[in-house]
C-alpha cells in the first residue's frame, strides 16, 4: 500500500534536505521504568545494561540495581559499591528511551513490550524531525527523587542543548507518565529557565494527584511490567518490589489526600482477627492517609539477607524501604 504522507510511512528517511527549518524542536521525556539503565565499572569502565534486558534479567538486576535509599545524600545508592547507575546519552538522548532492550534477540523476535518511544520516534523523523537538531531525549534515573539535583540539572543542560542546535528556537517537551512530575519540579524549582527554553509542555499520563494504583503495587507486591511467557525471563515481581521500596519517586506518587477524586482512591485488604479464641477475616478499606499505615506494617519486617544477595558484597541483613 502506498503511502504519500510521511508521518505514517515507514519507508521514509529524510535527508538533512527534508527538515522543516521551522520546526520547532522536540524533547521526549520518559516515565517510570522508562529509561535504560547500566551498571559501569567505576575502575574499569565497563558498562552492562541492567534495565530493561530480558536474558539473565532477575539476576543482573539484584547484583547491579539493588539499593538503598542514604537519608544524607538524599539519593537512592546501589549496594555494589564498586559500580554506579548512568543512562547512556547515545543518539542525542533518544538510546535510552527507543527500544529498552536494544539486543539482537529481543528486535529478532520483535518484543513490543520494550518498545518505548520508539513509534514515536520513526513518526516524527518520517515528519521531518531531525535527531540532534529538531528531536532529542532525556532518560534518567528513575530511582531518584523527581527534583533530586542532579535529574534538575540534566534536564537543564538538555533543554539548552535543543534551544542552541535548532538555532535558538524554543523546545516543545513531550512527557510520558513520571516524566511529567519531573517537569513540574523543575518548571517549579528554575521558572525562569523553563520560561526561556520551553515553548509548548504535552503530558500524556502524567500522575498530578498520585497514581494509587501503581503505588499500591509497587510497595505491596511490586510491579510486573511484562506479562505473560515473557515474564519468565524478566524481572522478577519480588526482586521489582525490593529495589522500589527504597526509590523516593515511588513515594512520590502516593495519592493525594487533599484532591477532590470522584472516586476515592482505596485498598481493601482480607485480614485475620483472633478474639476470644475465635478468628474471622474481614475486609477492610484503607484511604490515602489510612492507607500509610498499611504501607508500614507490610514493609516492616521487609529484609533482604544472604540468600537472597547473588553477591557476598551484599551478604548481610539489610531492611529495606524509607517508610522505617
Amino acid at each position: 500500500m502506498l503511502c504519500f504522507c510521511p508521518c505514517f510511512d515507514d519507508n521514509h528517511h529524510p535527508t538533512s534536505d527534508d527538515v522543516d527549518l521551522d520546526l520547532e524542536p522536540v524533547l521526549l521525556i520518559s516515565g517510570i521504568g522508562g529509561s535504560i539503565l547500566t551498571s559501569k565499572r567505576k575502575k574499569l569502565g565497563f558498562d552492562t545494561r541492567v534495565w530493561v534486558r530480558i536474558l539473565l534479567a532477575d539476576l543482573e538486576f539484584k547484583k547491579k540495581l539493588w539499593s538503598l535509599y542514604n537519608p544524607k545524600t538524599g539519593y537512592t545508592e546501589t549496594l555494589d559499591k564498586d559500580n554506579e547507575i548512568v543512562v547512556p546519552d547515545d543518539d542525542y538522548g533518544l538510546y535510552a528511551i527507543d527500544i529498552l532492550d536494544p539486543s539482537p534477540f529481543v528486535k529478532c523476535i520483535h518484543l513490543k513490550e520494550v518498545y518505548y518511544f520508539h513509534d514515536m520516534i520513526n513518526m516524527l523523523v518520517g515528519c521531518g524531525y531531525k535527531k540532534g537538531t529538531t528531536l532529542f531525549g532525556y532518560g534518567y534515573d528513575f530511582r531518584q527523587s523527581n527534583r533530586i539535583e542532579k535529574l534538575m540539572e540534566d534536564l537543564k543542560v538538555k533543554l539548552e542543548t535543543a534551544y542552541k542546535a535548532s538555532g535558538g528556537r524554543k523546545v516543545n517537551i513531550i512527557s510520558h507518565s513520571m516524566g511529567g512530575l519531573l517537569v513540574m519540579c523543575f518548571m517549579s524549582l528554575h521558572h525562569e529557565v523553563f520560561s526561556k527554553y520551553v515553548s509548548k509542555w504535552i503530558c500524556i499520563g502524567c500522575p498530578f494527584q498520585g497514581a494509587p494504583g501503581c503505588i499500591n503495587d509497587s510497595l505491596l507486591t511490586g510491579l510486573q511490567f511484562v506479562e505473560g511467557l515473557e515474564s519468565f525471563f524478566f524481572v522478577s515481581r519480588w526482586t521489582m518490589h525490593q529495589l522500589l521500596v527504597e526509590c523516593p519517586s515511588i513515594y512520590e506518587m502516593l495519592a493525594n489526600p487533599d484532591f477532590n477524586w470522584k472516586k476515592q482512591p482505596k485498598i481493601q485488604v482480607w485480614r485475620k482477627h483472633s478474639k476470644d479464641g475465635e478468628t474471622s477475616i474481614e475486609l477492610e478499606s484503607y484511604g490515602p492517609v489510612e492507607s500509610i499505615t498499611l504501607f508500614r506494617e507490610a514493609l516492616r519486617h521487609n529484609e533482604m539477607g544472604c540468600r537472597d544477595s547473588p553477591s557476598s558484597q551484599q551478604c548481610q541483613t539489610t531492611r529495606w524501604s524509607l517508610l522505617l
